[in-house]
Parts: structure tokens; C-alpha cells; sequence
């Protein structure tokens, strides 16, 4: 049970039921059930009532705990928990059939015991043997198969309290108001002990409350420094995230603009290589326009040659001017002057116009060549522009990071 739960029922056993006039008036209450549990083994277990009678073993020298903790003292809790139930539904005179159970159970082994014995076997022996969850039960079983009326106690009740009249009318009354004034003076020594030490603990209490109260104003002043302190810190914590967030903003729209301007360098660059691959384009088609142009007017010349008997004669049959030994024995001493000099220019002509061709090949080739080298110069710029801005990007990143991470530190 929770504490405040136990409590109420330890109150509850205690007015309800009558356990707490056990504890009154010089446990007089008490003496009446030693007295009543006498009577009840002189009925249901007479030879072990004799035999407690012949070596003087008073029910009080056994019984006490029985009735003051209701078996916790000595027996397992398991044990107890029956004892408890049935305590809360038959009320307290359940407490005589567990004893009476104990004592027929253990009837054997104390018939054969002297005084000694017989403390100690209900010291040791006798909880040592319910340790055992059976015999527990079978204890249980036997209790309740007891019948003791309510009727039977009150009687025996009635006897208690007669035979205590009887003793105290044949007492003498100085003896029994000395022994009465012995009690009362007793009960005052314990009453001014108990108020010596109520006192020492109300100021032991004090002493310790003033000084809780100070370890608390303490704490308190702690606690408030500790406060400001945090304020001030989340006062900082604050301001640098509205820093840090400034500085995110910036670094944000420096990227968009870096990230820009390597799109558009980028669209440029991507322009200026397509324009570049249009031109290459463009004058490979024209080279091969001008080659096939100038194949096609080589071939009409050879031709022109081959159709012409004196030509024939200055060009072998791949084209090629003859050896001048050759020409010289091939032409006759009739040839005319005008000839010759019609021949030497045609032939001129036609060196002129083949190195004219042969110029504007070399030409075209040299410009494809500085095309190509203009194209690489561009793709080389626009891979260095990406890298560039990527690599400022990390820089950057690592830099803010580098500072916000010191800055935490």
C-alpha cells in the first residue's frame, strides 16, 4: 500500500478493532487475553496447560508478541498476511485461534520440554517451522476450524476482572496505594523523560531549521545568481543567432550572386563555343568546297592538257611539269617565237594559280588550327570560372563555420 493508506489502516486496527486498548493502562487489557488464552487451553488442550502449570510457563512469557504485533514479530510475512485478513473480516478474537492452532500443532515437542526449552522453542523453533508455505496453510486450515464464541471470551473476561477485585479487596490498601503511588511516580519519570526529550528535539529542530533556512537562503542567492547569469548568457545566445543569421543571409545572397554570375559566364561561354563551333563548321565546308572546287579545276586542266598535243609534251601523265632535258630535245627548232612565249605564259598561269590554291589551303588550315586553339582557351576558362566558384563557395562555408564554431567554443 502507499504510506498514507498503510496509516489509515494501522488506525483503523487500532480503534476498531481494539488493539489499542492492548497498550492502555498498564497493559491491563492485555493481562485479560493472557488470561482468556489460559482459560481456552484449559479447555481444548488440558495436558499442555498442566504441563505449562508444572513448569511455571505463564502465557505472557509467550504470548505477548502475539497479541501486541499480530505475528509480524517472529513468523514470515506470507503467514502474517492470512493472520491479517482474517483479523479484518472476524475481528481481534482471531488472534486466539492462531494461538490455539500453534500451540496444537506444536502440543508433542513442548510436552517434552522444561522452561528453557520451552522459551526457546517458541523463539526459534516454532517460526523456523511455518518458514514452509504448507505448514503455513495447514495452520490456517486448523485456526479456522476452531469455534470459539464471543459468548466464551466475555465470560472469561468476567472471571479476569472479578478475580482482579478479589485480589485488590484482599490487599492491603496502603500496600496497593504505595504501589499505586510507585506506578503513578513512574509514569510521571517517564512523562518528564518524554517531555526532556520532546524538548531537546524541539530545539535540536530548531537549530536544524535555522540552519536549512540559511542553506536555503543560500541556495536561493545561488539560485538567482545562476539566474541572471543564464538571462545574460541567453541575452548573448540571442544576439549571436540574430549575428549568425545576418551573416547566413549574406552568405546566402553571395552565393545566389556567385551562382549567377557563373550561370550567365557560363551562357556566355557556352555562346562563344557555339559561335566558334558555327565557325569551324563553317570554313571546314567552305575548305572542302574550295579543295573539291580546286580538284575539279585541276582535273579541266589536265584535261585541257591532255586534249592538247604540244601540251602533252610539257606534262607527263600525272600532271607534273617534264624534265627540261626532255622539253628541250622534244621541241623543234621550228617553233616560233610567239609559241614559246604563248606557252611560257599559259604555264605561268597555271603555276600561279595552283600556288594561289596551294596558299589558301595552308591558310584555311592555319585558321582551323587557331579556331581550335581558341576553342580549348574556352573550354579551359569555363571549367577554371566553375571550379573557381565552387571552390569559393566551400571557402566561404568553411569559413563561417570555422568562426561559428570558435565562437560556441
Amino acid at each position: 500500500m502507499p504510506e498514507e493508506q498503510a496509516f489509515s489502516v494501522l488506525v483503523k486496527i487500532m480503534f476498531e478493532y481494539g488493539l489499542r486498548e492492548l497498550f492502555k493502562q498498564n497493559f491491563e487489557d492485555l493481562h485479560c487475553k493472557f488470561y482468556q488464552l489460559e482459560r481456552l487451553m484449559q479447555e481444548y488442550i488440558p495436558d499442555l496447560y498442566t504441563h505449562f502449570l508444572e513448569i511455571s510457563l505463564e502465557a505472557h512469557m509467550y504470548a505477548s508478541q502475539w497479541f501486541l504485533t499480530l505475528f509480524t514479530a517472529k513468523f514470515p510475512l506470507y503467514m502474517v498476511f492470512h493472520i491479517i485478513d482474517l483479523l479484518l473480516c472476524e475481528g481481534i478474537s482471531v488472534i486466539f485461534n492462531v494461538a490455539l492452532g500453534l500451540l496444537k500443532t506444536s502440543k508433542d515437542d513442548l510436552l517434552l520440554t522444561d522452561f528453557e526449552g520451552a522459551l526457546k522453542y517458541f523463539r526459534v523453533q516454532l517460526p523456523k517451522r511455518y518458514r514452509s508455505e504448507d505448514n503455513a496453510k495447514r495452520l490456517m486450515e486448523l485456526a479456522c476450524s476452531l469455534k470459539i464464541s464471543q459468548k466464551k471470551l466475555k465470560k472469561y473476561e468476567r472471571e479476569y476482572h472479578m478475580m482482579r477485585e478479589q485480589q485488590a479487596q484482599q490487599e492491603d490498601p496502603v500496600e496497593r496505594f504505595e504501589r499505586e503511588n510507585r506506578r503513578l511516580q513512574e509514569a510521571n519519570m517517564r512523562l518528564e523523560q518524554e517531555n526532556d526529550d520532546l524538548a531537546h528535539e524541539l530545539v535540536t529542530s530548531k537549530i536544524a531549521l535555522r540552519k536549512d533556512l540559511d542553506n536555503a537562503e543560500e541556495k536561493s542567492d545561488a539560485l538567482n545568481k545562476e539566474l541572471l547569469m543564464t538571462k545574460q548568457k541567453l541575452i548573448d545566445a540571442e544576439e549571436e543567432k540574430r549575428r549568425l543569421e545576418e551573416e547566413s543571409a549574406q552568405l546566402k545572397e553571395m552565393c545566389r550572386r556567385e551562382l549567377d554570375k557563373a550561370e550567365s559566364e557560363i551562357k556566355k561561354n557556352s555562346s562563344i563555343i557555339g559561335d566558334y563551333k558555327q565557325i569551324c563548321s563553317q570554313l571546314s565546308d567552305r575548305l572542302e568546297k574550295q579543295h573539291s572546287s580546286n580538284k575539279a579545276e585541276i582535273e579541266k586542266i589536265r584535261q585541257k592538257v591532255d586534249g592538247c598535243e604540244r601540251c602533252r609534251e610539257f606534262f607527263n601523265t600525272e600532271g607534273h611539269l617534264k624534265p627540261v632535258s626532255i622539253l628541250k630535245e622534244s621541241f623543234t627548232m621550228e617553233d616560233t617565237d610567239e609559241e614559246k612565249e604563248s606557252l611560257k605564259n599559259q604555264l605561268r598561269e597555271m603555276e600561279l594559280e595552283l600556288a594561289q590554291t596551294k596558299l589558301q589551303l595552308v591558310e584555311a588550315e592555319c585558321k582551323i588550327q587557331d579556331l581550335e586553339h581558341h576553342l580549348g582557351l574556352a573550354f579551359n576558362e569555363v571549367q577554371a570560372a566553375k571550379k573557381t566558384w565552387f571552390n569559393r563557395t566551400i571557402s566561404s562555408i568553411k569559413t563561417a563555420t570555422g568562426v561559428q564554431g570558435k565562437e560556441t567554443s
